[in-house]
């Protein structure tokens, strides 16, 4: 296709028809919305154009409320106005709530819906403008919000370019304003125009709209797919599905080119607030095309739905987010100017200086301290142990970071590392930072569907790894320019689709140093430094965005609670320990495993590591620390005179009892034995040593302690905890308190809590709600209470709160009461039914383990009763509770909850 008049030649011819109303009974669609329009063509001799529009005007007017302001709706390609019903109910239901009413306009463009039908072709240019003569025609006032999907969010920043006066914000679904020359367009859409197939697949048969219908996730119900064709029922009204297609500005010299360029830059200078919901399944607009987008907006706050596709307004509850952001960004004239909050000190650095948060400094401040100093830095433990110093681990990082720059990284660029724990991933780290790319760092324990939505979701620039992760990336189709950190034949190197090798960085790093060129200026504490994936262990894997500043103020926290500094030899068998080693100037190393299965540790593995670099801290996770004790026999008296040295040990990451960490103390019987709190949002929010989990099992009276949960002991030196009490409905609606004894979410506050999630403004947004304002906490999802002594008690986590008619009940309690019981190795306690009156089960794994799923026999049963104290509609018996994916001792309530509301329904005892 090389014009528009070839490619518009290509269609059908299909007869004029006026405006009509849609047939009633249409799903979801108040016929008192519909309302039709006839609006003079501008430019012409009065030619008149009839158009259809769902208005929610009219409802506001009889609820007595004046709008604070409209959202023009415009929709894409083959849909039509229908697609904005959800926004119409949730908009005049807020308002009928006395929240702020807002005017929804959602109009059917010309050709499509139940708008006139005019027989001409409409490219961009004139669709752009038939926009503006209908807002002329409706007389609008600003401020006018626009809302547009697919080729309607072109055609509403168009217009939205052309009304400054009464712009007061942009809102955008899966859309694009750029196509480079040289990239291909999406494969569906160069399917459909092929020669042969436009006029057949667009208008001729409803194969066009048939297909997008197929994109909804989950799939749409007949009703709703009825509403979609219900404009295009007859080839005759399906002229403008082929002509919008037709109008998609591939080559240079398309009819519509000039006006897409001219858009795509006028955008730039959109100031009004932005924001784009995004559905990352879709064929057509992938997450390249929200990419360009930002660098165009970089302003504009963006939400991800994971799951979401190209129609995102069926598969999320996008008018949600829609209003809760008008209500944040967009501010009627009449209110007060919104004041940017301002961090107090602790919280954030202060005017004083860069790093004015006392002792944090730059991550790479040991590297260049230490340059000149042969003593051991970091030890690779595989394949054969390897000592790296200061002087070639500082070396090495500089010559990396010059060879990155040579290549054209630059600050703000994201990296995605696959490399296995070792010296080369701590070099290429280390050189990143330094000259401000950002770190993407997602657990290979994942696994690959995890890894593929957590890279593609962060959009790396490049990705440095090794061939396993390189492989995956290839066959997967992951973003970024590839880099390998071996050298490979070129046959593989070409299979690897790598462009260079980490020898090459640092010949080319050495060569810029040789010849005088300095390294970037230094990164600042507010630049974005990591962006590290959670464990996905309660929904998908969430992007956590560090600074500078706060990766600094991490390593501060570790050396304030536990020493860990210059001098001290740090053991990390949990990966993100073991990359701050350097930044605290503390020798590491990463004991022989497999990190993606922590259960592959060994006893002896961790006193290898020890003696390596006579370490002084023992970091494991659960996980790892299960099979550490297991195989524990297999130690020599050489091994056990090395972990006799260990002075901390620390095991956290997921819930741990008294007995496995009492075990693993024993081990290191010089040791202090410490479990702190965190969570990839904020690393360690609060610690407890084993002698304090002994003294908080008892009450003050001597009797044992009722408080269900773990105990995790009190807030850090840095950190803030309060809780949110829960409501009747099991929302966490309470103030930040720190009452005792109040259940509720934990919300915590430290200099080192992340910045934001990536890409998932709602969820950010959630998870400071209800914040002080100028303060920065973190709702962590967690459940739990405070108790008269100061320590924090987790029971469980939000989606996991059961709601009965008799009140709310958290998991944690019940099941460390059932796990008493000497027939019961691990229990899980979950919520079946709807919320509000849920019944209570409890899954169990028995002594011995049990060899098939069944009901608890009746002694059993009434034993794990007696134990809860409350009523337990079931017991049911598995041979071994699932876990998440990473953390291998996490238990999968949710997953357990449906399994189980299948089994009390009637379903198959199959594996949960």
């Amino acid at each position: 296709m090389t014009d528009t008049r070839t490619s518009s030649r290509r269609l059908p011819r299909t007869a004029s028809a006026p405006a009509a109303l849609p047939p009633a009974g249409l799903v979801g669609l108040e016929p008192e919305w519909s309302r039709l329009i006839d609006v003079v063509e501008s430019g012409t001799a009065g030619v008149r154009h009839g158009w259809h529009l769902l208005d929610n005007g009219p409802q506001l007017d009889a609820l007595g409320v004046s709008p604070v302001g409209t959202i023009l709706c415009v929709h894409g390609n083959p849909t039509w106005s229908y697609l904005w019903r959800g926004l119409l109910t949730s908009a005049t239901k807020a308002a009928a709530s006395g929240a702020p009413a807002w005017r929804v306009i959602a109009v059917d463009q010309l050709d499509m819906g139940f708008s006139a039908r005019t027989r001409g072709f409409r490219p961009l240019a004139r669709r752009v403008r038939d926009l503006g003569d209908l807002t002329d025609a409706l007389e609008l006032t600003g401020p006018i919000v626009t809302l547009g999907h697919d080729w309607g969010g072109v055609v509403s920043l168009g217009w939205a370019a052309a009304h400054p006066e009464l712009l007061a914000g942009v809102m955008l679904l899966n859309t694009a304003v750029h196509q480079p020359a040289g990239d291909p367009i999406p494969a569906p859409l160069r399917l459909v125009l092929g020669r042969g197939v436009l006029g057949k697949a667009t208008v001729a048969t409803p194969a066009f709209l048939a297909t997008t219908l197929a994109l909804a996730h989950p799939p749409l119900s007949a009703a709703v797919k009825h509403g979609y064709r219900a404009p295009y029922l007859t080839s005759a009204r399906r002229g403008g599905v082929g002509g919008f297609v037709a109008d998609i500005p591939v080559a240079l010299a398309h009819e519509s080119r000039p006006e897409l360029d001219r858009i795509a830059e006028e955008v730039r200078a959109l100031a009004v607030p932005t924001l784009l919901l995004w559905g990352p399944r879709d064929p057509i607009f992938n997450d390249r095309y929200l990419d360009d987008l930002l660098e165009r907006m970089p302003h504009a706050r963006v939400h991800r739905f994971e799951g979401a596709g190209h129609l995102l307004a069926e598969d999320a509850d996008y008018s949600a987010a829609a209003l809760l952001w008008l209500g944040d960004a967009v501010v009627p004239p009449a209110a007060p100017p919104v004041v940017p909050p301002v961090e107090p000190p602790g919280n954030a650095a202060a005017a004083a200086g860069p790093w004015a948060v006392a002792g944090t400094h730059p991550l790479w401040y040991f590297l260049d301290e230490l340059r000149d100093s042969d003593e051991t830095a970091l030890v690779d433990m595989q394949p054969a142990p390897r000592t790296v110093s200061w002087r070639l681990l500082s070396l090495r990082v500089r010559q990396i970071a010059a060879g990155l720059v040579h290549i054209g990284v630059g600050p703000g660029d994201r990296v995605s590392l696959l490399v296995p724990p070792s010296a080369d991933l701590t070099a290429v780290l280390y050189a990143c930072v330094r000259i401000g790319a950002i770190v993407v760092v997602a657990d290979a324990g994942l696994g690959l569907v995890g890894l593929t939505r957590a890279v593609r979701g962060a959009r790396p620039d490049y990705i440095i790894g090794a061939a396993p992760g390189l492989m995956a990336a290839r066959v997967l189709g992951w973003p970024g320019r590839a880099i390998s950190t071996a050298r490979y034949p070129a046959p593989m190197a070409r299979l690897l689709g790598t462009r260079h090798t980490l020898a090459e960085l640092i010949r080319l790093g050495q060569a810029r140093l040789a010849a005088g060129d300095e390294l970037p200026p230094e990164p600042a504490p507010s630049d974005p430094a990591a962006v590290l994936f959670t464990s996905g262990s309660t929904g998908p894997a969430k992007g956590v965005v560090y600074t500078h500043g706060q990766l600094s103020a991490v390593s501060r926290a570790l050396f304030l609670q536990y020493g860990v500094g210059v001098g001290t030899g740090l053991v990390a068998g949990f990966a993100p320990f073991a990359l701050l080693g350097p930044a605290l100037g503390a020798r590491s190393v990463t004991p022989d495993m497999d990190v993606t299965a922590p259960k592959t540790l060994t006893a002896t593995a961790v006193a290898a590591a020890v003696a390596a670099i006579d370490a002084t801290v023992v970091f494991l996770s659960p996980a790892a620390l299960v099979n550490v004790v297991a195989t524990a026999d297999a130690l020599t008296p050489a091994d056990h005179a090395a972990l006799a040295g260990v002075q901390r040990f620390l095991s956290a990451g997921a819930p741990i009892s008294e007995s496995l960490l009492a075990q693993a103390a024993a081990l290191m019987p010089g040791a202090t034995a410490h479990t702190p709190y965190g969570m990839t949002e904020g690393l360690l929010m609060a610690d407890i040593t084993l002698e304090g989990i002994r003294a908080a099992a008892w009450a003050p009276d001597g009797s044992v302690n009722p408080a269900g949960g773990v105990c995790v002991g009190r807030a850090t030196a840095t950190t803030r905890i309060r809780i949110s009490a829960l409501d009747a409905s099991g929302a966490s609606a309470g103030e930040l308190s720190e009452e005792p004894d109040v259940t509720g979410e934990i919300v915590v506050s430290a200099p080192h809590v992340k910045d934001h999630y990536d890409r998932l403004w709602l969820t950010e947004r959630a998870s400071r709600r209800g914040a002080v304002p100028g303060e920065r906490w973190h709702r962590t999802g967690d459940v739990g209470h405070l108790d008269s002594s100061g320590r924090l008690w987790v029971e469980g986590r939000m989606p996991h709160v059961i709601v009965t008619a008799a009140g709310v009940v958290t998991p944690v309690g019940p099941e460390q009461r059932i796990e008493t019981l000497p027939e019961v190795a691990r229990a899980a306690f979950v919520g079946v039914g709807p919320p509000g009156t849920q019944q209570q089960v409890a899954v169990i794994e028995t002594v011995p383990p049990a060899r098939r799923l069944h009901r608890a026999p009746g002694p059993l049963a009434a034993a794990v009763r007696a134990a809860v104290g409350s009523p337990v509609a079931a017991v049911l018996v598995v041979p071994g509770l699932p876990t998440d994916i990473r953390h291998n001792s996490k238990i999968d309530r949710s997953r357990l909850s449906r399994w189980a509301t299948g089994i009390l329904s009637g379903g198959h005892w199959v594996k949960p």
